[in-house]
């Protein structure tokens, strides 16, 4: 990457980039019953610091239980409904809509589920890092995976 004492000129091509939306990297980790693609990425444009994205999440779909290791995660929902189980038993729960923003700190147990049984749940994801960092536990989920279990090697079995 350049930097501002390497003139204007150098500015064009490693400066601000936009990824049209349907030129999004499904060459990503994917997890049966998710559909993920990348946007923004060490690969795609020398990202070092983050990873976004988008994820469509099919209906009813549901994580086991796991973490993020030191990584922090921001998930904006677009379209449908959200429910985010937490805590050292996943005891905690909140659901979110569209337009809402959900937090994940470093660490934190939870749960990823979809909360309709018949829609598709579209949101971006942006995590503090590019690595695909995920620590399944060996804790029962507040509500056990259904239908189409998240495995893939950032929610191994």
């Amino acid at each position: 990457m350049s930097d501002q004492s390497s003139g204007p000129a150098a500015w064009k091509y490693d400066g601000v980039r936009v990824v049209p939306g349907d030129r999004l990297d499904p060459n990503t980790a994917q997890t049966p019953g998710m559909d993920r693609k990348a946007a923004i990425n060490f690969a795609r444009m020398g990202a070092r610091k983050l990873w976004a994205g988008t994820v469509h999440i099919h209906a009813n779909a549901k994580t086991g239980a796991h973490h993020h290791g030191p990584l922090e995660s921001v998930i904006y929902v677009v379209k449908g409904r959200a429910r985010m189980r937490w805590g050292e038993k996943l005891e905690f729960t909140a659901e979110a809509g569209p337009g809402d923003f959900i937090y994940v700190p470093p660490f934190v147990p939870h749960q990823e589920i979809n909360a309709s049984p018949t829609e598709t749940l579209e949101c971006v994801l942006v995590r503090s890092d590019g690595e695909a960092v995920a620590v399944n536990l060996d804790i029962d989920p507040a509500e056990p995976p259904e239908n189409v279990p998240w495995v893939d090697p950032t929610h191994p079995a």
